[in-house]
């Protein structure tokens, strides 16, 4: 969250929608997903276009209206733009890359 956004003062007051709606992307198996990532998915494409007299049920709404596809392309977006597909890889990331999955 490197810029301050408008809706940002509103931010601990969405706690409880935020936490509630990672926790539903994690029981759909979408488990990656933290509050402060979904917070920039709503800071900078759901709510690029801010309103002065935004109400907080409509900030609420807006949190629990989140659809799983809508917050993945726009991760998959985001990854494409700022990843440096150049940069050497450390033994321990390097490690977690090719660490076998359980599943």
């Amino acid at each position: 969250m490197d810029n301050i956004h408008p809706y940002d003062e509103y931010f601990e007051l969405l706690q409880p929608a935020l936490k509630s709606k990672v926790e539903e992307f994690l029981l759909i198996g979408y488990g990656k997903v933290e509050i402060k990532d979904l917070w920039e998915y709503l800071t900078k494409k759901k709510w690029k276009k801010t309103k002065a007299d935004i109400r907080l049920h409509e900030l609420f709404s807006d949190v629990l209206s989140v659809k799983v596809g809508e917050y993945m392309n726009f991760t998959t977006i985001e990854a494409y733009k700022s990843s440096n597909w150049f940069v050497e890889l450390d033994g321990d990331e390097l490690r977690e890359l090719l660490k076998p999955n359980d599943n």
